[in-house]
């Protein structure tokens, strides 16, 4: 019995030390890769295929051994078109790009003890915030934001329902991956972020034509010509009646981003400006 009660005690002191001894020194990351969008243009999720650049710098403080606080800033670009989308949708054939910037904080749960292990995978989930402005071009190539154009009567008195959107708005952020200790003060991981956002309109598409008369009364012929780009492709097709599907109401617009992400121990800094002054410091030799 005495012996067990040794082990058990030696076992909690074990575990105390550990959970006391793990390495509280903050680090900054640097994320690259490429960032896509699912939605209304592209019904798929993830994919390589007309993915764009994006960045970002995050801030990581360890609360525990298992749990970061993290939070962070990046900025990427989407973009689809319907003639790469599914057959049934490319006549709709219309198109947008827009830039994503957004800032994030959360928790990064480590499943295994990196300084033993040297890998991990890992779970990040939190909140970000974004800001996005879909665009694209006319029949003449020039570049048109296309919020101003209330394209499905957003915000006209006429169209009650249908309501303006903001382009700035919160998300749910989520993050996974498995990261290595390259050495004790820099790690590198490979990750898939992904964003649930609460818009439909990341793409400017989300419910359903209306009225051609009405939309060209309040904001002109090129809200009418950026609403409904059929006519541009071969054949004749009539403007949509009012109210015919042009999007999915339903389900709400995400963004992706998938890359390497580096982290360097802020300590890493200081050694380094610390070595430089000690070699500063040294007295000449003397030669005789």
């Amino acid at each position: 019995m005495k012996n067990y009660l040794l082990v058990f005690l030696s076992a909690i002191l074990s575990i105390s030390a550990s959970a006391q001894d793990f390495d509280k020194q903050p680090t900054i990351g640097v994320f690259i890769g490429k960032m896509n969008y699912q939605g209304d243009l592209n019904p798929s999720s993830f994919k390589f295929s007309h993915s764009k650049f994006t960045a970002a710098v995050n801030i990581n403080k360890p609360l525990n051994r298992w749990m970061t606080l993290r939070a962070g800033a990046g900025i990427g670009s989407i973009e689809a078109a319907d003639r790469y989308n599914r057959d049934y949708l490319k006549p709709r054939n219309l198109s947008f790009f827009s830039t994503i910037k957004e800032v994030n904080a959360g928790l990064e749960f480590t499943f295994l003890d990196i300084s033993r292990t040297r890998f991990t995978p890992y779970m990040y989930g939190g909140f970000a915030y974004f800001h996005f402005n879909p665009w694209t071009y006319d029949n003449n190539g020039t570049k048109t934001y296309l919020k101003p154009l209330s394209t499905e009567g957003q915000g006209l008195p006429q169209f009650p329902s249908q309501k303006p959107y903001e382009l700035s708005q919160w998300a749910l952020a989520f993050s996974s991956g498995v990261k290595f200790a390259v050495t004790n003060d820099i790690i590198v991981g490979f990750e898939l972020n992904q964003r649930k956002t609460f818009t439909d309109y990341l793409d400017d598409v989300s419910s359903f034509y209306v009225d051609r008369n009405t939309l060209l009364q309040a904001k002109g012929a090129k809200a009418v010509e950026l609403a409904w780009r059929t006519d541009e492709l071969p054949g004749t097709n009539p403007y949509p009646a009012h109210g015919e599907q042009r999007g999915t109401p339903s389900e709400m617009d995400w963004y992706y981003f998938f890359g390497v992400n580096v982290e360097f121990k802020l300590s890493i800094f200081k050694n380094n400006r610390n070595s430089k002054v000690l070699a500063y410091q040294r007295c000449p030799r003397i030669s005789h």
